[in-house]
């Protein structure tokens, strides 16, 4: 142990994923980076990252004294919403929206087919409690919220058994929320034994649907992610005294665990998201701002576009079939990662995904009890993937991989390799409809982007991936398989706020200036609270802006003066025109929202980037299939054991910890200063 004047100052990032959690440790002096993986532990998540945490400590030889900083990105609130175990919730709303959560938009969870259901709401019809009040769409009150109504919501709400949270949602709170603060008083000085969310606090925005589903989600997950939070920090707390604690929210930076407990619906993609981040700054390193990710784990894959160095937000995501409206780093995601089973259904065509072996009982080939063939076992059985994963704390068996797929082969009627390709191919073709939702659909070209593959399987698809698009460049980034741990480490503190402000451009820029220099003051206000372990703390605004007439909008970053309406103006046109391929600079334009970012830069150190000095020898030669037709001998390289400046030519297939990387005949592969491996596709 070190004495006081000499103690390193570490900085931790934990991801949490279906198979593995992650670990990603870095000293701020040094630079020194050190990884970790162990199995997670589903039933209770906290249990992987406690002994993981013990683990890497001593791996590394440090106490927990020795953590400044303990980052988390958490799958919590995302599988609470995914198996509907969260909290038993109750909603309060205006009188006469009882039912609004069921109608909802009244659009059907999948067009063509007439048999399957939105699924039904958080909180049933007899948890839902209406409240005698209106507010005007000005914040003018129409109908007061009366005394005797607080008590008749009370008394309703000791109707509903096993209560635990309560969402309240009145008509235009955005604009006056009065009538909810005076209700979420009562109910928790009456019920200090419930969870109150409401609607002007968790999403102050237009747009009443959106507003109360996202709130209610948040009132579901309260229980469930508050108890997590309290177990973690409690666990990881008594280890590490000093650490402070940074909670990665679905927006792309961190925020108190107090924060995330508050108000949990903001970690509904917090994984994903970090790996994102850590996807801009690895590409950040190589001199390349412009991305498309492709992060693939054991059960699904998250695709994300990184245009000039910055992750593109959205503000409306659905997560098991429930509408969340908050800013989010824009990823999508389909059922295909290395755990996806392969089947053939009734039409006796095979489908891969989205059913997964998961962690347990995992591919055929990790010898726990699966039997079903995957996606792993087809890279196994055409030699794809080594005989040993994770720094060889999991042995995986060739034979059993061949028996799943020869199985399915059989059923099929194709020799084995046939099928092995066949499963390879099919899970492409899902990750690359999932890069063309969030670039082509969104009138970006793929072609003129790299893709950056990381995850465990993210190497081992890339090539095959990228020619589908007319990718040429690829950049693997150095740690693939930990990138979204790395991408806590990189994160900063940030809050979001929004004001309503609508009105016609002309007409609003009075407006325009009186709610931006209000929230920038609130983002100066949080910084000067919250951010003071933060440097460069800055507050950006953008604006809502759309069409009059038109149903959404395109956010617009405020040029320096925000009261510069041609500037405004031509950030619309601009925007308007990369997302729809047209603009019409004559029509009426108007603004929605104004929004502010406020973000504070975290001591993170540079990463150390002293590789090996020489390059090593191939680690044996594997006979590959790539075609059909036959074998190729592949040479396998360490990647611990290649310099900067090493260049290979395809077939290789590269190994390290926590990934493996393929590359294909027909490309080639160089280790650049940053220590990632740019591999070139000269068919393309």
């Amino acid at each position: 142990m070190n004495d006081q004047a000499e103690r390193p100052d570490w900085i931790l990032g934990v991801d949490v994923g279906g198979t593995f959690t992650d670990f990603a440790a870095r000293n701020t002096r040094t630079g020194e980076t050190r990884i970790h993986k162990r199995p997670s532990t589903p039933a209770d998540p906290s249990e992987a990252i406690v002994e993981g945490f013990r683990e890497l400590m001593e791996k590394i030889g440090i106490i927990g004294d020795d953590i400044d900083r303990f980052a988390h990105g958490t799958t919590v609130a995302t599988n609470a919403l995914l198996q509907r175990k969260g909290a038993r919730v109750g909603v309060v709303t205006t009188k006469g929206f009882r039912d609004l959560l069921e109608i909802g938009r009244q659009v059907r969870p999948a067009v063509y087919d007439l048999q399957t259901d939105a699924p039904p709401p958080l909180a049933p019809r007899s948890a839902r409690v209406e409240v005698a009040e209106r507010m005007l769409h000005d914040g003018s009150v129409l109908e007061a919220l009366s005394d005797q109504a607080i008590e008749g919501v009370l008394e309703d709400l000791k109707d509903i058994e096993d209560l635990q949270g309560v969402a309240v949602c009145l008509l235009f709170s955005f604009i006056n929320n009065d009538h909810e603060r005076r209700l979420a008083d009562a109910i928790r000085t009456a019920r200090p034994d419930l969870y109150v969310s409401i609607s002007s606090e968790v999403q102050p925005e237009f747009r009443e649907y959106e507003r109360f589903s996202t709130t209610l989600i948040n009132a579901f997950l309260q229980p469930e992610v508050g108890r997590y939070m309290a177990r973690l920090q409690a666990s990881i707390g008594d280890a590490a005294r000093t650490a402070r604690f940074g909670i990665f929210q679905s927006s792309g930076g961190l925020m108190s665990v107090e924060k995330a407990a508050q108000f949990p619906v903001r970690t509904a993609l917090s994984g994903p998201a970090a790996g994102a981040v850590g996807a801009a700054a690895a590409g950040a390193a190589s001199g390349v701002g412009n991305l498309v990710t492709l992060d693939i784990g054991g059960t699904s894959t998250d695709v994300c576009l990184i245009r000039d160095g910055q992750t593109e937000i959205a503000y409306v995501r659905e997560i098991a079939g429930f509408r969340i409206r908050l800013p989010m780093v824009d990823i999508h995601t389909v059922g295909a990662g290395g755990g996806s089973i392969a089947r053939i259904e009734a039409d006796g065509l095979m489908k891969v995904g989205p059913e997964s072996a998961g962690a347990v009982p995992g591919p055929a080939c990790y010898g726990k009890g699966g039997k079903d063939p995957t996606v792993t076992d087809a890279n196994v059985f055409l030699g794809r993937l080594p005989l040993s994963l994770a720094g060889g704390g999991l042995t995986i068996s060739k034979d059993k991989a061949e028996e799943a797929i020869t199985r399915i082969a059989t059923r099929l009627g194709v020799a084995p390799v046939k099928a092995a390709l066949g499963i390879v191919g099919i899970a492409t073709s899902n990750m690359t409809r999932a890069i063309r939702s969030v670039s082509t659909e969104k009138g970006h070209d793929p072609r003129n982007f790299a893709l950056m593959p990381f995850g465990g399987a993210g190497g081992l698809h890339a090539a095959d991936v990228a020619a589908a698009l007319g990718i040429s460049r690829i950049v693997i980034p150095r740690t693939p398989g930990i990138l979204c741990a790395e991408g806590l480490l990189e994160a900063e503190l940030q809050e979001n706020f929004v004001a309503p402000c609508r009105g016609r451009l002309e007409n609003a820029m009075d407006d325009i200036a009186s709610a931006s220099a209000a929230l920038h003051a609130q983002g100066n206000d949080w910084l000067r609270r919250e951010a003071g372990e933060g440097q460069d703390g800055r507050v950006i605004l953008a604006l809502d802006m759309r069409y009059v007439g038109q149903n959404y909008e395109l956010q617009v970053e405020a040029p320096g003066a925000v009261g510069d309406i041609n500037a405004l103006r031509r950030g619309f046109l601009a925007a308007h025109e990369r997302a729809y391929g047209h603009a019409d600079p004559d029509a009426a334009i108007e603004v929605v929202n104004i929004r502010a970012k406020a973000v504070a830069r975290l001591a993170r150190g540079d990463a150390d980037l002293s590789g090996s000095a020489e390059k090593g020898d191939a680690k044996g030669v594997v006979p590959v299939w790539f075609s059909e037709e036959k074998q190729l001998d592949t040479p396998i390289y360490d990647r611990s054991d290649l310099p900067v400046g090493t260049l290979l030519e395809g077939p290789v297939i590269i190994t390290q910890l926590d990934a493996t990387t393929l590359v294909p005949p027909g490309s080639s592969v160089t280790v650049d200063a940053a220590l990632n491996l740019l591999m070139e596709n000269h068919n393309v």
